[in-house]
């Protein structure tokens, strides 16, 4: 490469990174102004101190748990189904799990609402139970797209065919052969579709307001419309977590690599 293509390189390098840094270091040095001439925690202590801050991340946190049990029982045994018996559906599939990309959360929800109201012949929203599937099932909708893709590509990496074959062999069933065989050597890309479905669920706004369910994103949101300092703080938090579940991405990652190294 040559030195003005190095120089381009670096100063494209730079404004993207001072285009990202620098809203985010506004963001954080306004959060810290709680306390008049002086730079303190007091914005993040009154959040965390907040019993409803509290018992909206925990709620969140259950949901973004449940949802990724539903994504890996939905996911993985239909990635390895069709690499291992279905191929010519795989362009099907992969438009299937692509829909909630152009299909708007609010669309989804208000069918949800529609479908399954308290007149209708499955009342789900009439129970809290049932609306806290709904949510679930939504946010497992929402994170499909990224699941899938998680795990096709680490599907893509292990001889699913032989695998099989060679469980088989040995009296192995269906429920094994996934369960012992498939899902550990996916194990690093069922995290990354883990990781990415946490962040999603963590800052989810639409479904979980308009089933009046008492999630972080509608919190956020209230916060943000009430109070001076603590919405930025709030907001650094939830960034915080999100590029943490980056990071244990790259991890899973770098993982794997080494794994596939050693072996």
């Amino acid at each position: 490469m040559s030195l003005w293509g190095r120089i381009t390189g670096w100063i494209v390098l730079l404004f993207g990174l001072g285009y990202f840094l620098l809203p985010l270091l506004g963001l954080t040095e306004f959060s810290l102004k709680a306390r008049r001439g002086v730079y303190s925690f007091d914005a993040y202590a009154k959040i965390i101190g907040d019993p409803e801050f509290q018992a909206t991340f925990a709620y969140s946190i259950t949901m973004a748990l449940v949802t990724i049990v539903f994504g890996v029982l939905l996911v993985v045994p239909t990635a390895y189904w069709v690499r291992l018996k279905m191929p010519w559906a795989r362009p099907y599939v992969e438009f299937i799990t692509l829909l909630p990309l152009v299909i708007p959360a609010i669309v989804i929800v208000f069918g949800y609402i529609r479908l399954y109201n308290t007149s209708s012949f499955l009342p789900l929203t009439g129970s809290i139970m049932g609306t806290n599937l709904l949510l679930a099932f939504g946010y497992t909708t929402l994170a499909l797209p990224y699941m899938y893709r998680a795990v096709d590509t680490g599907m893509r990496t292990i001889d699913v065919a032989t695998l099989t074959e060679a469980s088989q062999s040995l009296g192995a069933g269906w429920v094994t052969i996934l369960g012992r065989v498939i899902l550990p050597n996916v194990v690093p890309a069922v995290l990354s579709g883990a990781f990415l479905t946490f962040a999603i669920v963590i800052g989810e706004f639409t479904l979980a307001a308009l089933l009046n369910r008492p999630a972080f994103g509608p919190y956020l949101a209230r916060i943000g419309a009430n109070k001076p300092y603590e919405p930025f703080a709030l907001s650094v938090i939830a960034f915080g977590i999100t590029w943490a579940c980056m990071g244990l991405i790259q991890l899973a990652n770098r993982f794997s690599k080494h794994t596939k190294a050693a072996q």
